[in-house]
């Protein structure tokens, strides 16, 4: 197979990676590379980058909904009320990733949140997106880039700032997700935000 992109059932151009599960057909079609806004959002796609770590990122969307139950939908300030009972809890729970680092992060990072101001989140990690007009489409996979130097100055500033699993590689995965980049290949059907089906 090659890098670019390819027919899916319904004909239309879709990523290759997209293609290889249902679960990864919807998501690609309605979900990655659009924008995404608010700080609850942005706390799960961050903290959901950072559980995908070393996994498929199909592990991670497959326990999703179990995720928000687990974490109180992600909402900022619930998750940084946990005790160390719901940590004990978080840790036991199979229905999501039981690494004791991730789920630290995550508290940790949901207590440094709660005490920012509203709207902080959003306005930081969109503060990074690049310009899209200085960006060329990728035509392969291999033109998709898996760090940049912004997704380096975004992990940069957010560890300056406390917040801990965040990388230059999970960076750039979190602005892929949500939309801070359109790196959907040039001949996809979903490029630009497109609507698919």
């Amino acid at each position: 197979m090659s890098g670019g992109a390819v027919a899916a059932p319904d004909g239309g151009l879709r990523c290759p990676w997209g293609l290889s599960t249902e679960d990864y057909l919807t998501y690609h079609d309605t979900e990655w590379g659009r924008p995404v806004h608010g700080d609850d959002a942005l706390f799960e796609r961050l903290c959901l980058e950072a559980f995908q770590s070393g996994l498929s990122w199909l592990t991670i969307l497959r326990r999703r909904e179990t995720f928000r139950t687990a974490f109180a939908g992600f909402k900022i300030a619930a998750v940084a009320k946990f005790t160390d009972a719901d940590r004990e809890r978080l840790l036991a729970d199979p229905g999501i990733i039981r690494n004791r680092a991730k789920v630290d992060a995550t508290l940790a990072n949901a207590k440094v949140l709660a005490d920012w101001p509203a709207g902080e989140l959003d306005e930081l990690i969109w503060s990074y997106a690049p310009d899209p007009a200085g960006r060329t489409a990728p035509r392969e996979l291999g033109d998709v880039p898996a760090v940049t130097p912004e997704s380096t100055a975004l992990a940069k500033e957010l560890k300056k700032r406390s917040i801990r699993f965040v990388g230059p590689t999970t960076a750039y995965a979190l602005m892929q997700a949500c939309g801070l980049v359109d790196d959907h290949l040039a001949d996809c059907v979903a490029r630009g935000g497109a609507t698919v089906g």
